[in-house]
């Protein structure tokens, strides 16, 4: 494809996409993505699904465990603060205007 004279062909330092941009419409005229060689064959989706399913049940396992465990260290955390609040000495709040 011949390119006008407004536009210019920019590689992008990111990801090394090459960008057509017409300068008079300011505008991307048109972009070419780069190939990459980490596509996975389609003989190994089989695979790839299985251990994606394998870790988002072992995260959602996870979670799990420490929604159970959760209950327990609230529980102990507010028995603590209770034996603290207790073990201090009850006093009158002061005020601003008893400051004066």
């Amino acid at each position: 494809m011949a390119r006008l004279k407004s536009e210019l062909e920019v590689v992008c330092p990111c990801c090394q996409t090459t960008l057509v941009i017409d300068t008079n419409l300011g505008r991307v005229v048109s972009h070419k993505e780069p190939d990459r060689g980490n596509k996975p064959e389609l003989s190994e989706a089989q695979r790839i699904l299985a251990e994606q399913a394998a870790r988002r049940e072992s995260i959602f396992q996870q979670s799990v465990d420490s929604e159970k465990t959760r209950g327990d260290a609230l529980s102990k955390r507010f028995e603590e603060a209770l034996r603290r609040a207790n073990d201090e000495p009850i006093t009158r709040p002061s005020r601003d205007f008893d400051l004066d």
